[in-house]
C-alpha cells in the first residue's frame, strides 16, 4: 500500500511539473501594437462559458443544499 501511495505520489508530481511549463506566449511586440495602443493583459481571454458553467453548477449545488433541508410535505386527499 506504501510503494502505490509513493508511485501515485511521483505520477502526480510529475504532471503538476509539466503544466507549469505550458504558458502562453507573450503578447507580440511587447504588448503594443502597430496603432500606438497596448493589447488587454490577458490577451481577451473569453470568460463566458466558464463563468456560465460556474453559475449552473453552484445553482445546482444550492438547490441540492435547499432540496435535502425542505421536509417533504405529504398532501392527503
Amino acid at each position: 500500500m506504501k510503494n502505490i501511495k509513493k508511485y501515485i505520489g511521483i505520477i502526480v508530481l510529475v504532471f503538476a511539473m509539466s503544466t507549469l511549463f505550458a504558458q502562453t506566449p507573450p503578447p507580440p511586440n511587447n504588448g503594443t501594437t502597430s496603432s500606438g495602443g497596448t493589447t488587454p493583459v490577458g490577451g481577451g481571454a473569453p470568460i463566458g462559458s466558464g463563468l456560465l458553467i460556474l453559475l449552473a453548477t453552484a445553482g445546482a449545488y444550492g438547490f441540492t443544499k435547499w432540496r435535502n433541508q425542505v421536509p417533504d410535505y405529504k398532501i392527503e386527499a
